[in-house]
């Protein structure tokens, strides 16, 4: 048997499973790599050769678990963001390209990368986004903060992995809280990926997120809003009058936050779209600044 009929039976196991097509051939692909350790250009010139011996049984046990519905990024135990990598687990939710235009926003408003910005991440999950901007601004002061002490411990190595770890303060805070201590205000840039799913959402969630992603990282109340409004009200508090809040969004959320931020002492600088035209990043000034 060829490489490439090797991984097309997997891929059509996948399918049966319930994956998409296109999924289940980018996974079948990815995890025949992992299991062989080769680049991805190897793989591709070696689809006609026969599959190598030391392929199976590790590769079997590979697609079992993607077929049981376990997340690609957690059976490997890596994903790829800002073209850094960052070990995943169940204990943080796995960095989406989506949560990329975050990055991107800071950018587009501080774009003085050398500038001695004080930045919080709330909610850092992995830390990929304190990472990233830790990259992105050699001066900076970043705090990130998280109400789960495992996906800390998960980030302060995500952290070592990519050469920032003397440059990232990591902080617990309560469970429903989102402070941001005084030390680190004001702050010039308060970045946040927040649990923004309905939590009556949570029948209709694909498996690999419902059964393997972190509750507390995903739900955000009845109607997903409850984080926005701690950090609204915590924000504005520690925001210095030039700075900035960056927010990540949920699909229909656009209208409701922007409502809200107002009420809390902020005025909409922007938003931007996803790839699937869906508002997804909101940018926030404190009503107060010119």
């Amino acid at each position: 048997m060829t490489l490439a009929e090797r991984l097309a039976n997997a891929r059509a196991r996948l399918t049966a499973a319930g994956i998409s097509s296109k999924e289940a051939a980018n996974d079948a692909e990815l995890l025949a790599r992992h299991a062989l350790g080769w680049d991805r250009a190897r793989l591709i010139t070696s689809l006609r050769d026969s599959a190598p011996p030391q392929l199976d049984p590790a590769y079997d046990a590979l697609i079992a678990r993607r077929a049981a519905r376990e997340p690609s990024s957690q059976i490997i135990g890596i994903r790829e963001f800002w073209g850094l990598d960052f070990e995943v687990s169940p204990d943080v939710l796995t960095p989406r390209p989506e949560t990329e235009l975050i990055v991107e926003e800071a950018l587009q408003q501080f774009p003085d990368t050398t500038s001695t910005l004080r930045i919080v991440d709330v909610g850092t999950g992995s830390g990929c986004l304190a990472v990233a901007l830790a990259r992105e601004y050699p001066n900076a002061q970043i705090v990130a903060t998280d109400v789960s002490g495992p996906a800390l411990e998960v980030a302060r190595r995500n952290a070592a992995r990519n050469g920032a770890a003397e440059r990232i303060a990591f902080h617990r805070v309560p469970t429903g809280s989102v402070t941001i201590a005084e030390p680190f205000r004001p702050a010039d840039l308060i970045v946040s990926n927040p649990p923004y799913v309905r939590s009556t959402a949570a029948p209709g969630l694909p498996p690999e997120v419902r059964d393997h992603e972190p509750h507390v990282a995903l739900f955000g109340g009845i109607e997903g809003l409850d984080v926005y409004e701690l950090l609204l009200e915590a924000g504005a508090e520690a925001v210095s009058p030039t700075g900035r809040l960056i927010v990540e969004l949920g699909y229909d959320q656009l209208e409701r936050v922007s409502e809200s931020s107002q009420r809390h002492g902020w005025r909409v600088v922007s938003s931007r779209n996803d790839l699937q035209d869906i508002p997804r990043v909101l940018t926030l000034a404190a009503a107060r600044s010119v």
